[in-house]
């Protein structure tokens, strides 16, 4: 089982770096807004430009359906809300507001689902 010390220091440094406002202030790219979880410094390829690790690598794949885990950017369908809303609906419908919004209330309750030693997480917030 993966180290629930490790993701809770990865989705800590995910809500710090939200709550500080790193994907509205910190633009990596001029010409685009930054990404949910692709631009924070918790992504695994943050610093990397030649060499990318493979997905499958990181923490928050364990949020990810079964049958998302393959796509190009799989963090992106981690179910930020028990409606199934993740990263990718909101890019398609809703407001950076709104995605922020429901992305640091699953930071929140994840984060205190692994803080009570709970083993399972439910794959809808």
């Amino acid at each position: 089982m993966l180290d629930d010390r490790e993701t809770l220091e990865v989705l800590r440094r995910e809500l710090a770096f939200l709550e500080n406002g790193g994907y509205r202030e910190a633009r990596r790219y001029p010409w685009r807004p930054n990404f949910v979880f692709q631009d924070s410094p918790t992504c695994l390829n943050f610093h990397e430009q030649c060499d990318p690790r493979p997905c499958s690598e990181c923490l928050l794949i364990r949020f990810v359906p079964q049958d998302r885990r393959e796509t190009h950017f799989p963090c992106r369908h981690i179910n930020l809300t028990l409606r199934g809303e993740t990263v990718n609906s909101f890019y398609e419908w809703g407001t950076e507001e709104e995605m922020e919004a429901a992305l640091k209330g699953w930071l929140k309750k994840t984060i205190q689902v692994l803080e009570s030693g709970q083993r399972t997480l439910s794959q809808k917030a």
